[in-house]
């Protein structure tokens, strides 16, 4: 663990970091949103304009804006190197819990509370397409390498995976027993990851939907997922304060890292893939409230 952020006032819930991977972008409780220099920790910026906690963020291709979804039922657009807010995008149903942006950077994919996936023009803010299938919230959701699918994982218990430019349902993956909290695709887009509230993560098949494996070994319910570069290695941040590193292809625990106090809301791994960054802390029951980078290789 080389590095600790500390500038929040509230739980970190949502991390990303800058395809150049220079600086970090973290969203909170505390309703801000926040820009680090990773190799130095310095505060770069904080993005001020929700009312709520912020639960996702994500960075465009290109690197240049910063797309947020908060609980105050708004996704925000802001400008990464001024701070500037572009433009807000609201809905008066549900608050967002996940965002994507499309590997083209023109669009955004949220997933909200009230069962939806909406996608929506970035340049412009207009609302494209909803997308409705799931019986309950949408907590996460991932765009595939070619932008042409979405996989939404939900607190019903499944994923489901849509045609981006239709929104047809191609299929509904099912075999967790509660509900799904993070999703990620491998770099290929041949597979995807899924963490769980029933403490395990699941790795499937996405052409066939078929499960590939059950990762079992976080005591509770896994808040994030990321996929390394090089697809090899999955992570995976849970309630019960730890980070694991896991080897793909063979479901086995590689390592588990430990330092945060407090839940692990958020992990993203730099574009080298060689450090992982994961934000924790929640409301005023915990004190954590920092956001780590560790080295892959030597922890």
């Amino acid at each position: 663990m080389k590095t600790i952020f500390t500038g929040h006032t509230g739980g970190i819930i949502a991390v990303a970091v800058t395809p150049d991977g220079l600086q970090i972008v973290s969203g909170s409780t505390d309703h801000t949103i926040k820009v680090w220099d990773l190799e130095s920790g310095q505060l770069l910026h904080t993005l001020e304009g929700h009312t709520k906690d912020v639960k996702a963020v994500a960075i465009t291709p290109d690197g240049q804006q910063v797309v947020s979804g908060s609980r105050d039922h708004t996704v925000k657009v802001w400008d990464l190197e001024s701070g500037k807010l572009l433009r807000s995008l609201e809905v008066y149903l549900g608050w967002f819990e996940s965002v994507a942006v499309t590997p083209d950077g023109r669009k955004i994919v949220s997933g909200s509370t009230d069962h939806t996936i909406k996608v929506w023009d970035l340049e412009s803010g207009q609302l494209l397409h909803t997308i409705e299938g799931h019986t309950n919230a949408v907590n996460a959701v991932a765009i595939t390498p070619d932008g042409r699918q979405v996989v939404s994982g939900s607190q019903d218990s499944t994923l489901k995976v849509w045609d981006l430019e239709s929104d047809k349902l191609l299929r509904s993956l099912e075999g967790h027993t509660e509900g799904i909290l993070a999703v990620a695709v491998t770099p290929d887009g041949r597979k995807v990851i899924s963490g769980s509230w029933d403490k395990t993560l699941k790795v499937w098949d996405l052409e066939s939907g078929q499960l590939l494996n059950t990762l079992e070994g976080h005591t509770q319910g896994i808040l994030a997922v990321a996929v390394t570069p090089d697809g090899r290695k999955v992570l995976s941040g849970s309630i019960d304060k730890t980070l694991k590193v896991w080897d793909l292809e063979s479901g086995h625990l590689l390592r588990s890292l430990e330092g945060h106090i407090s839940w692990v809301n958020a992990v993203a791994v730099t574009p080298d893939g060689r450090k992982v960054v994961s934000g924790s802390g929640w409301y005023l029951v915990h004190t954590d409230h920092t956001i780590k980078v560790w080295d892959l290789e030597s922890e």
